[in-house]
């Protein structure tokens, strides 16, 4: 149903071998199911501007490492505009595709990497989107908060204009 092969995106990607129907489940996420605590100790050593991951997190205690005893759904690319989602069930980690997908068509899914108080500042550069999409929103991070909307000022009623004598 799919193959890993370079994408224009980034790196590897996954493309399909034949026309996948929107709803089909592709493939489940696999790999090694650790901490948190582990999976930020696993990864302590990267540099700070390295946004290369397999790590999918699946609840509060526990993420799925695709780079150890992974298979090919760790190389789905991010899209802003994507054909595919993940969905947890019963603690798995399944990607579907969300419209019929065509031969030779790369998967993505929007990841939605969480932020974090302490990121840098840079972190929407270090997590830059490569996706190309017209609507691209430019990193793969969920996007900031939108800041609270303003009311306009209230408006005084005005006075009615009196008539004035000559």
């Amino acid at each position: 149903m799919i193959t890993v092969r370079h994408s224009p995106i980034h790196g590897h990607g996954v493309f399909a071998l034949r026309r996948i129907r929107k709803g089909t489940k592709i493939m489940e996420y696999v790999g090694e199911r650790v901490s948190h605590a582990e999976a930020d100790a696993r990864y302590a050593h990267k540099a700070e501007d390295d946004n290369h991951t397999f790590l999918f997190t699946v609840n509060s205690r526990t993420v799925i490492d695709g780079g150890v005893g992974g298979n090919d759904t760790r190389y789905i690319n991010h899209g802003c505009r994507p054909n595919c989602e993940s969905s947890v069930e019963g603690g798995r980690i399944f990607i579907e595709a969300i419209q019929t997908i065509a031969t030779g068509e790369e998967l993505c899914y929007d990841y939605q990497i969480e932020r974090d108080p302490d990121d840098a500042p840079d972190v929407d550069a270090v997590f830059a989107c490569r996706c190309g999409a017209t609507d691209c929103r430019g990193t793969m991070l969920v996007p900031p908060p939108a800041p609270p909307a303003r009311k306009p000022p209230a408006r005084r009623p005005r006075k009615p204009a009196k008539a004035r004598r000559r």
